[in-house]
Formats: structure tokens, sequence, C-alpha cells
């Protein structure tokens, strides 16, 4: 009989990880994720693979906690296939290789001041390598089931939550389990609805907010007020974002915005790479594209393009933006502030009580991105204590996971309830709050440890 086996995203969000192993012995990975957040999460990156060669590894979307380990099993000849979308092969070889250049410059840095307690100080995997693992994924399109490997076949359904994202529908050993990867939401400006569950005897549900409401507010409203409260404080506006899906989300209500009338044309930059590369494939996919994007298009409209806006690529155009005066407004990853460029302008920057920094997704916990929510007085970067004087808002309804009203409004499709239920990717409040709601309609519901061992009877 198949048995689970739940590696990563087991009580927290990150590092997504689910082994799945067939009667005939066969092993299907679903996501590769990286363990990120506080320290004792991302040392488990360094452990000794637990689980043997795979067979297949399958991917829900590109996100480095669902993807970001992957070079490194590749690296090590732990891998034969790699499937996934169309759109999630694209991004992945956007992040990956990014992955890989972080893991090389922590190390390099590590060496240079000498706190690593490995000498030398290696990378997790370099960029290379991230680059090698890219050119092994194979792409499949939305609701065509496909064989992974013998005995298991997997079906690729639209989840709404970024480009190319999919919760699987993977049959092996005569049942059929979902793996919600990271379920999105609905209405979603940029990203067409997640599809509608199948019948399923297992269901690997994501809780992410499992606890929590977003609010009834649109997220066009909000992002109207914390605008215009910016420019009355006189700037700058920050605002750090995930490169891919939260970028592009905030470029297209900022220019529905201005359309509209509701904000001024003000400047505004991103800077990153990473985002300036991606925002094109959220034009060229129609398959993920929701109903107004696709509209706009058709009327010849750049949906993803504000009036002033700039895209910033290389690192000489960023540090001259530090020097910038009056009011204007900055896109930079990373969305928890755990690195990227958004260092540099929040440096620059938190000291100053006209400036606004604007937290726009989920914050795990430890991160800067948490610790600014928090109301921390002072702010480590880059080896520096910045005080913050900055004024700190968070909107909560740019996030692109389901809330549990709306994870309940998506089970509530499916023809029947699925046999067990696994609660993952949530932190232990979120995963206690969901089970004793589905327990309460008398599910059979759990939500597992690291390391343990499911078998579906």
């Amino acid at each position: 009989m198949a048995m689970l086996t739940f590696l990563g995203a087991a009580q927290t969000v990150t590092g997504s990880r689910h082994l799945l192993t067939t009667a005939s012995g066969k092993r299907v990975l679903i996501d590769a994720g990286l363990f990120q957040g506080r320290k004792e999460l991302r040392q488990r990156n360094w452990a000794p693979w637990p689980a043997g060669r795979l067979d297949a590894v399958i991917l829900t979307h590109a996100h480095i906690d669902h993807t970001g380990i992957l070079p490194r099993l590749c690296a090590q000849g732990l891998v034969g296939r790699v499937l996934c979308t169309a759109g999630t092969r694209e991004l992945a070889a956007l992040l990956l290789p990014d992955s890989g250049h972080l893991q090389e410059e922590d190390a390099r840095i590590a060496n240079r001041r000498g706190y690593s307690k490995h000498q030398p100080a290696l990378p997790l995997y370099t960029a290379a390598e991230a680059e090698a693992a890219v050119r092994r994924l194979e792409a499949f399109p939305y609701d065509v089931s496909v064989p992974a490997a013998d005995g298991v076949q997997v079906t690729f359904h639209q989840a709404g939550h970024i480009l190319g994202s999919a919760f699987l529908e993977v049959i092996a050993d005569g049942k059929r389990i979902l793996f919600s990867g990271d379920l999105g939401r609905y209405g979603s400006p940029l990203l067409s609805d997640p599809d509608d569950p199948v019948a399923a005897d297992a269901l690997l549900l994501e809780c992410t907010y499992g606890d929590r409401q977003h609010p009834p507010e649109p997220a066009a409203d909000e992002l109207a007020r914390a605008i215009q409260q910016a420019i009355d404080r006189g700037g700058p506006l920050l605002i750090p974002a995930f490169a891919i899906g939260r970028t592009q989300e905030i470029l297209f209500l900022w220019r529905r915005l201005e359309h509209e009338g509701r904000i001024p044309k003000v400047p505004l930059f991103v800077d990153s790479p990473m985002a300036t590369d991606a925002t094109p494939l959220y034009l060229k996919h129609p398959e993920d594209q929701s109903a107004e994007v696709r509209s706009l298009l058709a009327q010849n409209v750049r949906p993803l393009h504000p009036a002033r806006l700039q895209f910033v690529r290389g690192a000489l155009e960023s540090a001259k933006l530090l020097e910038r005066e009056g009011f204007f407004a900055v896109i930079a990853a990373s969305g928890m502030v755990t690195g990227g460029r958004i260092l540099a302008h929040l440096e620059q920057h938190l000291p100053s009580a006209a400036a606004t920094v604007l937290l726009v997704g989920y914050q795990a916990e430890e991160t800067r991105g948490r610790r600014l929510l928090e109301g921390a007085r002072e702010l480590k970067l880059r080896g520096t204590m910045v005080p913050v004087r900055a004024h700190v808002a968070q909107m909560t309804g740019f996030s692109a996971h389901a809330d549990w009203q709306e994870e309940e409004r998506w089970l509530a499709h499916a023809p029947a309830p699925p046999g067990r239920v696994f609660l993952v990717h949530g932190e232990p409040p979120a995963l206690e709050a969901q089970r004793a709601r589905l327990a309460a309609k008398g599910w059979r519901v759990e939500a597992p440890q690291p390391g343990a061992e499911v078998k579906l009877a």
C-alpha cells in the first residue's frame, strides 16, 4: 500500500516536502522546498537526505519553499524526473539560479568574516547546479493525466496562487491523493480562480491562514489608502514584496487606481532584476490569467505598467535610488525582508519618520518583516542596528494564500469529503484551528509531526 512521509512543511509553513512511496517501492516527492526562517529550520536543509533516490519529483509551483532544495538533490544524483507546469518551469528558471547565487554569496561572506563552523564554508548548492536542475524540468498542461513513475499518475489542476501553480491529483496503488500545494484565492485580479477539487482518498491541505481571515475590504481600497497616507507623510514608500506574484499584483492594482483617478501618478520603481524578468511572463500564459487581464490585453492595455513605472535592473541604478529625494515608491524583494535590495532602502530610510514601510504579505516567525510588524524599535541590517522611526503598515488583503473561509469554499466544491485530511504548511495555532474546524464536521483529520509516516490503507 502507498505510504506518505512528511519530510517538510509539517508543523511549519516552510520546506514543503511530501514523500509518496508505493507498494512496489517507487518514491515520488511532492515539492522539494527549502526551509526558511529561523535558524533551527534552515539547518534542516543541510541534513543528509533520508529518503534514498527519487523516481520523480513533482512541483506544485515555483516558490523556493517548494522548489529550493531541488538543485541539491539533483547535484547529489538523487532525482529521476522532475514534473511541473509550463509557468512553473519558467519561473523556476528565475528563482532557482538566484537562490544558488545567494547560497554562494552566503558562503563567501561566511568565509570572509570567519563565522562559519566549517572551513571553508560551502554553499548549499551553486547557481550552476541550480541551472542544471532547471534543465531537468518537464512541463505539462493542466487537466491532463500523465505518468510520473511506474504506477503513479498525476494531473495538474489550477491553484490560482502564482503563475503556473497547481494542486495535484495523484493516483497510486489504487488511491487518489490531492496535494493542495499553496491554494490561491477567489477573485484574484491577475489569476484564474482555483479549480474545484475532485473526490479523494486523502488530502494534504495547506493551512497558512488556518486561524485567520483576510479583511473584507478589497485590496485595491487598502492600497489606495496606504499610498495616499504615505504621500501625506512625505515619503518614500518602501514595499518589500516577493519578486514573483506579489509585485505583479501590486503593479496591476496600481495602474487600475491611477486609471480610476484614485491615486496621483507618482514615481514608482521596481528595484529587482527578477521581478523585471518575471513580469512579462504573466502576460504570456492565458491559461493562468484572470478574465480581466485577458480583456485588458485584448484592448492593447498594458495591465502591469503604471504611468511613471521604471524597472531597475543594474546595481548602479539601484544605488542611485538611495540618493533620491521627495516622494517616490520602491517595490523590492524580499517580501519578508530576509534579503535582497529592499535591505539597502530600509537601511537608508527606516530612521525617517516621513518614510512608510508597507508589508504586503505573510511574515514568517523570526524574519525581519515579522519583527517590523511586531513593533521593533531597531532592526539589524547588513551587520548594523538601524533605528526604526518609519511608519510600518501591513496589508493582508494581498495574500496569495486562501484563508480558512476560502478553503471552506474550495472544499465545499468537492463531490464528497476526502477520506483522510493531513494538515500541512501552517504554524501550530493555524493547524489546530483548522483541525478543530474539520473534525467538528466528522472528518478524519490530523496535523502530522515532522518525519511522520502514514500508510494509506
